[in-house]
């Protein structure tokens, strides 16, 4: 079982509060939290929203987004606790008035641990904040959470920074990684740093590279005016995939504190070497098929009738200036309209230095694979003896850990530990500010130069795996993408 620690009461304030990101993301993990017991009794949950919603009538809109959250046992019940907490206050951001109306709802101070968190566009993180300074609301146990992109490239992203942080004490600021939220990565750190058999063979002298994929089979799904001016880099590159090289090459941090961890990974993002010539392919995906469903193009979703140049693929080789992975290169790659969705770190240790075995004995070398969706898990594979007389023979076979089997119960989604770590106060998981400028501060000139340059996305099929210059990156290096070795 689970073990389940409550959190202090709280006030969760969402703007954007009837959008995407709350309906999908955001209030299903606030329901689990509620359905697993670990809200308290006098917690409450206000959506800030445009929409002229009256208690009734959000609650109806919750309750039809929440869908198949409400299927399992005792979920009546959960749900008539959880809709007393809800409420609704129709402000427009973007406006100096109505504010007086969010302080009113929200009441005096009451002890409660209050979250801002801001499910709205970046552009609307500074202007916001201001706004709940002057209205007196960002004093006391306030804490503000703040969604990627913060900015879109150095200089936005120091102003966004500047601006929040002209109201709330850095102390107080949340910026939100979901990806860091994820069991398999909270294991990739156990993994490391709490089994004597990793840590001693992770480096240059035993490793042989590091992939790291996240894919997905969806396209625009409704984001086309985000997407087409972030495209993959911006939008998973420059925090989710470069977090998670983090996780993977950091030193030991001295303690599990969040200064500790985000320093090791701050050390990390400095260290990452320049992107080089050939060192990385952008794509976008053309016409093709997914599940055997047809599925159109990136310019026929985004209905413009113009060519873009935005990449909705990216692969880059990069390397780490230090003396743990000197010489190992790091390959990332992340792309929409894939073969399948998948999320993983791939592992691959160098072959042993001399084989017993002979030319014709199949020894391939150890790989571990951390799977972060679907199934959640880690395999290690080994080579072992088939069984049986007539000589000896090698297979390469896996060492499974899935967490749902091992864990015969329910664990949280990403957003559910990240929320509730925001209510105690814990920013282990959360990037600082000085991590989030040295990724933009590293991964800036390359952008700044696609942008300069006159070299169009190479087009790749949907539904496959990016374009053939993604595999000939790899491959010149005489190594191969996962999925061609499973």
């Amino acid at each position: 079982m689970a073990q389940i620690i409550p959190v202090a009461p709280f006030d969760y304030v969402v703007f954007g509060g009837t959008g995407d990101l709350a309906t999908r993301k955001l209030l299903p993990a606030l329901f689990h939290r509620d359905y697993d017991g670990q809200i308290p009794a006098e917690a409450r949950i206000f959506a800030i929203s445009r929409k002229d919603f009256d208690a009734p009538a959000y609650v109806a809109f919750v309750k039809s987004a929440l869908g198949s959250s409400l299927d399992g046992a005792d979920a009546a019940a959960v749900w008539q606790r959880f809709a007393a907490r809800l409420h609704h206050v129709t402000l427009d951001a973007q406006s100096d008035t109505g504010w007086e109306h969010l302080k009113a709802a929200l009441g005096p101070p009451n002890g409660h641990v209050r979250v801002f968190y801001l499910a709205t566009s970046p552009q609307f993180y500074g202007p916001i904040a201001r706004r709940l300074g002057q209205a007196g609301l960002a004093g006391g146990d306030a804490r503000l959470v703040v969604e990627k992109p913060i900015g879109s490239d150095l200089a936005s992203a120091r102003r966004i920074n500047d601006d929040i942080g002209a109201v709330f004490a850095e102390s107080q600021i949340y910026r939100i990684d979901h990806y860091l939220g994820k069991e398999a990565v909270q294991n990739l750190i156990a993994m490391r740093f709490a089994n004597s058999l990793f840590e001693p063979l992770w480096n240059s002298l035993w490793i042989d590279h590091v992939q790291i994929t996240v894919a997905e089979t969806v396209g625009l799904e409704g984001r086309a005016g985000y997407y087409d001016t972030a495209g993959a880099v911006r939008d998973m590159v420059q925090n989710h995939l470069l977090q998670l090289t983090c996780l993977v090459a950091m030193e030991p941090p001295q303690t599990l504190s969040a200064d500790a961890v985000r320093d090791e990974k701050l050390k990390i993002l400095r260290a990452l070497d320049a992107l080089g010539d050939g060192a990385v392919v952008r794509g976008q995906y053309g016409a093709g098929a997914i599940a055997g469903a047809a599925v159109p193009g990136y310019a026929q979703e985004l209905a413009t009738g113009a060519p873009s140049r935005t990449e909705t693929f990216v692969a880059m080789r990069l390397g780490i200036a230090n003396w743990r992975w000197a010489g190992v290169p790091f390959y990332l790659r992340t792309g929409k309209r894939m073969a399948r969705k998948t999320s993983e770190i791939v592992v691959q240790f160098k072959p042993v230095p001399h084989s017993i075995f002979g030319a014709g004995a199949g020894l391939l070398a150890n790989r571990l694979v951390v799977r972060l969706q679907p199934d959640e898990g880690i395999t290690l594979r080994l080579m072992t003896k088939e069984p049986g007389p007539g000589g000896l023979r090698l297979r390469s076979v896996p060492l499974d850990l899935s967490f749902a089997d091992t864990f015969s119960t329910r664990f949280p989604e990403a957003y559910e530990r990240l929320l509730m770590d925001v209510v105690r106060g814990n920013p282990t998981l959360f990037m600082r500010r000085d991590e989030v400028e040295a990724a933009w501060s590293w991964i800036g000139p390359a952008i700044l130069a696609w942008e300069r340059g006159s070299e169009a996305p190479k087009s790749y099929v949907a539904g496959g795996w990016g374009p053939a210059a993604a595999t000939a990156l790899i491959e010149r290096d005489g190594r191969t993408w996962h999925e061609e070795l499973a």
